[in-house]
């Protein structure tokens, strides 16, 4: 888990790069940073557990931990939603940065096609307003991140495998 959290943290910095909103990159940053510290703390509090063996205490202030980054891992996203809807330029050369900007334009094309939905299909009270038990919740990064990936697309792998782990490996 505190692996994964350091991989949620390289492509929070990859996307900072790439905003064009000063205030949605220094957010992302921020948010990158504490999720980075937490990771870091995750794994030492993990090594420690492991070397002391099992007592509730550690057991508590592990679970602690996760639940912190996971705490922290929902705001970068978040954030990361803010970053795209904003807009973002154009990445680097790098593949990792134009796999986490392929990301973001997925999520985003999502996000857009669900608002187009929702305006053709709208379910409006007498007064205008949107009924809340017919709308359907709106397509978030978390969500695209949960998702399994596609497991029939006839898509050809890379011709060169990359060494370590990417911003994008696994969904994040």
């Amino acid at each position: 888990i505190a692996s994964d959290g350091l991989v949620v943290v390289r492509f929070g910095h990859i996307l900072a790069k790439q905003c064009l909103d000063q205030r949605c990159s220094t957010e992302l940053l921020r948010a990158s940073e504490h999720t980075h510290s937490l990771s870091s703390q995750l794994g030492i509090v993990a090594r420690v557990k492991a070397v002391t063996g099992e007592s509730k205490a550690s057991s508590e202030l592990l679970l602690s931990n996760v639940q912190n980054l996971v705490r922290a891992v929902r705001h970068l996203l978040r954030a990361a939603e803010a970053a795209s809807v904003n807009g973002l330029g154009q990445p680097s050369p790098d593949p990792e940065a134009e796999e986490v900007a392929a990301f973001c334009l997925q999520w985003k094309k999502n996000l857009s096609w669900h608002r187009a939905k929702e305006a053709l299909n709208s379910s409006r009270d007498e007064l205008g307003l949107r009924k809340t038990r017919e709308a359907k919740a709106e397509p978030t990064l978390m969500a695209l991140v949960q998702e399994p990936p596609p497991q029939t697309r006839n898509i050809p792998k890379h011709p060169s495998p990359r060494k370590g782990r990417t911003a994008m490996d696994r969904h994040l």
